[in-house]
């Protein structure tokens, strides 16, 4: 389905074909994850082939390597209801973006010296963080993001933005209850715009076991990572940066 509204489906492609889809009609979002032939449908819709005609193309790509026409037609069929009754035929769906291959930085240790400036800016950007994401929608959370992307901003190198979600940590730990990746990547996303940088606010999956995830990217590099707590890559589903456009 071609895009021609603000997106409110965004797809991962996952290393083993299959993809995974967040749906963000609804408060923080909701994920489904596909097999390869279900990604390979989903991939062709999010292109602008209609369902049907995308179970069509698929149908012959099957039955070129010998599969079994009628019994393929109706397994995507039936595919094609059970993705009708997930809703994610229902709305504007962006394509799933790049994804590059990066390397990733750990988090710098928790009593690494930090600037003044940047343990205010951190703390008022994780304020907002957890307001937005706790008291809205996650697509509030998404529209201010895109609005902090059109600002007069200049890239934050990579040690720039480990020092700006170090504080956002540092913040975080003073606070009742738990920032989870969500909280601390959107943080840290406002933060280095109060500090006058950017950063790339990322959400994504994986599989094996399927999960979700959220991070910030600068210079091609992944952020603020922690040792053996994550396995990676992840994959992206929606990507918002310093563009004024997201992908």
């Amino acid at each position: 389905m071609p895009v021609t509204q603000t997106p409110r489906l965004y797809t991962a492609r996952l290393a083993d074909g299959g993809a995974a889809v967040m749906d963000v009609r609804t408060g923080r979002g909701r994920w489904q994850h596909l097999n390869s032939t279900a990604a390979l449908l989903w991939h062709r819709v999010t292109e602008g082939t209609t369902p049907e005609q995308a179970a069509k193309e698929l149908t012959a790509t099957f039955t070129d390597v010998g599969a079994d026409p009628d019994g393929v037609r109706a397994d995507l069929d039936a595919l094609v209801g059970q993705l009708r009754e997930l809703g994610l035929l229902s709305g504007p769906a962006a394509p799933a973006p790049e994804h590059d291959v990066m390397q990733v930085r750990r988090a710098l240790p928790a009593d690494t010296p930090l600037g003044a400036a940047d343990r205010a800016a951190a703390a008022l950007a994780l304020a907002a963080a957890l307001l937005l994401l706790r008291c809205a929608p996650i697509r509030a959370s998404l529209a201010v993001a895109r609005a902090v992307a059109r600002l007069p901003l200049r890239p934050a190198g990579p040690e720039q933005a480990d020092r700006l979600f170090a504080a956002v940590r540092r913040a975080a730990s003073a606070w009742p209850g738990r920032a989870a990746c969500l909280e601390e990547s959107l943080a840290c996303y406002v933060a280095a715009a109060l500090r006058g940088r950017s950063v790339a606010w990322v959400i994504g999956a994986r599989n094996a076991p399927a999960s979700a995830h959220a991070w910030n990217e600068t210079s091609g590099q992944v952020i603020g990572q922690d040792p053996g707590d994550r396995v990676w890559p992840y994959a992206p589903a929606l990507r918002i940066r310093h563009t004024g456009r997201t992908e």
